[in-house]
C-alpha cells in the first residue's frame, strides 16, 4: 500500500557510443545527484513566472510554477550570474528544505545529452561541453527547457513539495554556492500550501501508532465501540494458549486501559439451557448500553455490561453466517448461508425470508433501505430492497469468483459498499457501479467508517504461511477518504497479525482519534492513536522596521501531539541556520538594528511525528532619521509632525537624531530665525547659525519655513505622516506585528 521509496535518479543508458571516461563520470553524476542539497530564498510572490536569488546573486527564473499539467509540462528555465568555474544541474526534485538533500529527482542526471527532464550546464571549454552538457553564456547565463510531470522516477509531487532547482554538479558536491530552488505546483496545488515545509514528512501528515495492547478478552473475533456508553464490546472465543481459563463469550472493556468491566460467558443453547458460548459476530448496539450478537451455531443473544448471562433464542435451520440490526427495533437480519431472514429477537420467529442464488455474508444500509449480499463463490453481489424484501439488482465482483472471502461493509454516509476479496477491496456506489479498486499486499479482512471525518479504515492480514514469498507475517492498517479514496494516513504495519487463527476486525472512535484492531492469532486488541505532524496555521511575513524599533514575528501550528516551536535565524541569505537562544514561544520579539538588515527568520515546529518549518521571512532594517535621541538639550521643538521628542537649541541643532518617522532631511538655511535661537527638533547637522536641517519641526523663535527634502517634505507640504499605530495595524493584517516602544530597548535576535 505504501509508495515505493525513491532512488537516486538516472542510470547509464545502453547502446550509447560515448567515450568510456565520459560514461563513467556520468554514472557518478547519477549517483551523486541526489546528495547535493539546495536552498535559496524565493524573491517573488507565488505566481507565474517566478524568480529566485542565490547566495552569490544568481538569478533563476522558471516560466511556469502553478497549475502545471500533471501529465507533462514544458517549462523554460533561465539563469544568470552563475559561477563560470562550476557546472550545475537543472532538474525537478523533491524539496526537502534548506540544507537538506533534494531526492528523488525526475529523470536524474542527463546521461545521453538528450534528456528532456533535466539539463547539465558547464563552464565554456569544459570537457563535457557538447554531447552531454551545454555551456554557460556570457555572465554565467543559460536558457533551457525541461519537461516535468507530477509523478515519476519515485517522485510524486502530489504527496511532497517539489521545486525546480539548480545545484553544483557531481564534481563539486560540497559547493553550496550554486544552489537555488523555486517551488512549483501542479493543477490543484499552490506553492507553499500545505501548512509549511515538512522536513521529514509532509506537513500535516496523519499516522497511527500503537498505544497499548489489551490481552484481557481471549481470542477476539469482533469489536463494537458502543456509541452511548463508550464501552468496548469484544466478541471472543477461547484462546488455546491459556488452558486454565475458557475465555469464550462477550467481554466488556474500558477502552482507555483495556481493563475488564464485565464478561458474559453464558448463553442459551438449543434446549434453552445456559452454556459457555463464544460471541462470533456483534450485530449492533442496544440503546444506552449492550449489544445484540450471534453465538455459535444458531444463537441470537443480547447482553449488556454487568449481566450474568445473555438472553437469546436458538434458530432452526443451518449455521448463522452473518447478522445485522433489523428494520424494526425488535428484529435482526440473519444470513444462514444463502437464506436471508428477518426474525423477532424475543421469539426467534422469522417474519420475512428470502433465498438468494448464493452467498453467506451481507451488509445492511438502513438509510437507503438496501442490503448487499455477497456471493464470493460465484463472484456476485446482490442488492436486496428491504421494503419489498426482493432482489433489486445483481452485479459482478471482478476477480471475486472463487476468491478468498474477506468482508462486506457499507459506508453510512455515502451508501457505498466495500467488499474485501483476496488482496483487493472493491468499492461500489449506492447504485451498484464499481467506482474503485484498492489493492494491498495482504488479505483484506475488515473495514470501518468514520462519518465525522469521511474516512474508511481497512485492516489487512498477512496470509501467515511464511513459505509463500508474498507473506511476511505482518498485517497493515490503511486509511482512505471515502469521497476520493485518497490515502488519508500513513500505512501502519501490524506485526504478527496474520489470518491463520481467524480474521481481524476493527472499531473506530468517532472522529478517528482512536482505532482498535484485533489480532486473533496473538489473542490481543491493539489500541492505536492518531498523530499528526505539525501543520502551520499562521505563517510570518516579511517585515520592515527602523533601527531601534521593536518587532514581533508570530507563527502558529497545530498537530498531535501538540508541537513545540523554536525560532531560527540565517545571516547568509537562508543558506545556513542557527537557533535563536531562548526563542521557544509562538512570537519572537526583539529590537531590530541595522546590522540585522537582510536577516531571515523562520519558525520550526516539532512533535513525535515530524518537523515542519515556515517559509523564511526577510527582515529589512532602515536607518532611523531623527527621533528619540535627537535634540536632547534646550528648545521647544514641535513634535507633532514626526520630529524628535524634544527640540535642540541652535548650538547643537539636534545633532545625532536617529529615530524619526518623518524621514531624513537636508540642511536648509534659517532665513528668518535668529542666530543660535532657532533650535530644530530632528536636524542632523544643526550649527550655531541655525542652519541645521529640520523634519517638519517648528522654528522656536520665528515664523520662517525651513527648507526640507526626503521624508521631511511630508511635513513641509502639510501631508500627514501615517501614525505608528496605523502602520502596525496594517502589518498585523499580513501576519506580522511591528510596534514602537520609545522607552524600551532589548537585544536584537542575533
Amino acid at each position: 500500500m505504501t509508495s515505493t521509496p525513491g532512488t537516486a535518479p538516472g542510470t547509464p543508458p545502453g547502446g550509447q557510443s560515448r567515450l568510456r571516461r565520459r560514461a563513467g563520470t556520468a554514472a557518478v553524476a547519477a549517483l551523486l545527484l541526489a546528495g547535493i542539497p539546495v536552498g535559496a530564498a524565493v524573491s517573488a510572490d507565488a505566481g507565474t513566472p517566478k524568480t529566485a536569488t542565490g547566495p552569490q546573486g544568481q538569478k533563476l527564473t522558471v516560466s511556469a510554477t502553478t497549475g502545471l499539467d500533471p501529465a507533462q509540462q514544458k517549462v523554460r528555465v533561465q539563469g544568470e550570474g552563475y559561477g563560470l568555474t562550476t557546472g550545475i544541474y537543472v532538474a525537478l526534485c523533491k524539496d526537502n528544505g534548506d540544507n537538506r538533500v533534494p531526492s528523488p529527482c525526475l529523470g536524474g542526471a542527463d546521461m545521453s545529452g538528450g534528456s528532456k527532464t533535466s539539463q547539465w550546464i558547464v563552464p565554456p571549454g569544459d570537457p563535457y561541453e557538447g554531447d552531454l552538457a551545454q555551456a554557460f553564456g556570457p555572465g554565467g547565463t543559460f536558457d533551457v527547457e525541461i519537461e516535468i510531470a507530477q509523478k515519476g522516477d519515485g517522485l510524486d509531487c502530489a504527496e511532497v513539495a517539489c521545486s525546480v532547482v539548480t545545484r553544483a554538479d557531481h564534481r563539486a558536491a560540497g559547493d553550496r554556492t550554486q544552489d537555488v530552488r523555486i517551488p512549483v505546483a501542479f493543477a490543484g496545488q499552490d506553492p507553499g500550501d500545505g501548512g509549511g515545509e515538512g522536513v521529514d514528512v509532509p506537513a500535516g501528515t496523519v499516522s497511527y501508532k500503537s498505544a497499548a495492547d489489551f490481552t484481557t478478552a481471549g481470542k477476539p473475533l469482533d469489536l463494537l465501540l458502543h456509541p452511548d456508553s463508550k464501552k468496548l464490546y469484544v466478541g471472543a472465543d477461547n484462546l488455546p494458549d491459556t488452558a486454565d481459563v475458557d475465555e469464550r463469550g462477550l467481554h466488556v472493556l474500558n477502552p482507555e486501559n483495556g481493563a475488564s468491566e464485565s464478561w458474559i460467558s453464558q448463553a442459551p443453547g438449543s434446549t434453552g439451557a445456559l452454556r459457555a458460548s463464544a460471541a462470533a459476530r456483534i450485530a449492533g448496539p442496544l440503546p444506552g448500553d449492550g449489544v445484540v450478537y450471534n453465538y455459535p451455531l444458531r444463537g441470537v443473544g443480547s447482553a449488556k455490561s454487568g449481566d450474568e448471562a445473555a438472553t437469546g433464542v436458538w434458530l432452526a435451520g443451518s449455521t448463522i453466517t452473518d447478522i445485522a440490526p433489523g428494520t424494526t427495533p425488535g428484529t435482526v437480519l440473519v444470513a444462514q448461508g444463502a437464506t436471508l431472514s428477518e426474525i423477532e429477537r424475543a421469539t426467534g420467529t422469522a417474519t420475512r425470508t428470502l433465498t438468494l442464488p448464493g452467498g453467506t455474508q451481507f451488509a445492511a444500509d438502513p438509510e437507503r433501505g438496501a442490503l448487499w449480499y455477497t456471493d464470493f463463490t460465484a463472484g456476485k453481489l446482490h442488492r436486496v430492497d428491504l421494503a419489498s424484501f426482493t432482489v433489486s439488482g445483481s452485479f459482478d465482483l471482478p476477480g471475486g469468483s472463487g476468491g478468498m472471502a474477506g468482508f462486506t461493509e457499507t459506508d453510512p454516509a455515502t451508501g457505498a459498499v466495500w467488499v474485501g476479496v483476496g488482496r483487493s477491496v472493491l468499492v461500489f456506489d449506492a447504485a451498484g457501479t464499481l467506482v474503485k479498486t484498492l489493492v494491498g499486499k495482504d488479505l483484506a479482512r475488515d473495514a470501518a467508517f468514520d462519518t465525522a471525518s469521511g474516512r474508511a479504515y481497512v485492516v489487512w492480514q498477512d496470509g501467515g504461511d511464511l513459505s509463500d514469498p508474498a507473506n511476511d507475517n505482518n498485517g497493515t492498517l490503511t486509511v482512505y477518504g471515502t469521497e476520493d479514496f485518497a490515502v488519508a494516513a500513513q500505512d501502519l504495519s501490524l506485526p504478527g497479525n496474520h489470518s491463520q487463527a481467524g480474521a481481524a476486525s476493527l472499531a473506530v472512535e468517532p472522529g478517528g482519534a482512536t482505532v482498535f484492531v484485533t489480532s486473533p492469532a496473538e489473542g490481543k486488541i491493539t489500541k492505536l492513536v492518531r498523530q499528526v505532524s505539525p501543520l502551520v496555521t499562521r505563517a510570518p511575513a516579511d517585515l520592515t522596521a527602523k533601527d531601534g524599533e521593536e518587532v514581533a514575528i508570530r507563527a502558529e501550528a497545530e498537530g498531535t501531539p501538540e508541537p513545540t516551536v523554536r525560532w531560527q535565524v540565517s545571516t547568509d541569505g537562508a543558506q545556513t541556520w542557527k537557533d535563536v537562544e531562548g526563542a521557544t514561544e509562538f512570537a519572537l520579539t526583539f529590537t531590530a538594528h541595522t546590522a540585522q538588515d537582510g536577516y531571515r527568520y523562520r519558525a520550526e515546529f516539532r512533535n513525535d511525528v515530524g518537523t515542519t518549518r515556515t517559509a523564511a521571512v526577510k527582515l529589512t532594517v532602515t536607518p532611523a532619521t531623527g527621533g528619540d535621541t535627537g535634540g536632547d538639550v534646550g528648545g521647544n521643538g514641535d513634535a507633532s509632525n514626526g520630529s524628535g521628542s524634544t527640540g535642540g537649541d541652535g548650538s547643537t541643532g539636534g545633532d545625532g537624531g536617529t529615530q524619526s518617522s518623518g524621514g531624513s532631511t537636508t540642511g536648509g538655511s534659517d532665513s528668518t530665525g535668529g542666530s543660535g535661537s532657532t533650535g530644530t527638533s530632528g536636524g542632523s547637522t544643526g550649527t550655531s547659525d541655525g542652519s541645521g536641517a529640520t523634519v517638519g519641526g517648528g522654528v522656536a523663535g520665528g515664523t520662517g519655513t525651513a527648507a526640507t527634502s526626503g521624508g521631511g517634505s511630508l511635513a513641509a507640504t502639510g501631508a500627514t505622516v501615517m501614525s505608528v499605530t496605523l502602520a502596525a495595524a496594517g502589518l498585523v493584517g499580513a501576519g506580522v506585528l511591528v510596534h514602537r516602544r520609545a522607552r524600551r530597548r532589548t537585544e536584537g535576535a542575533l
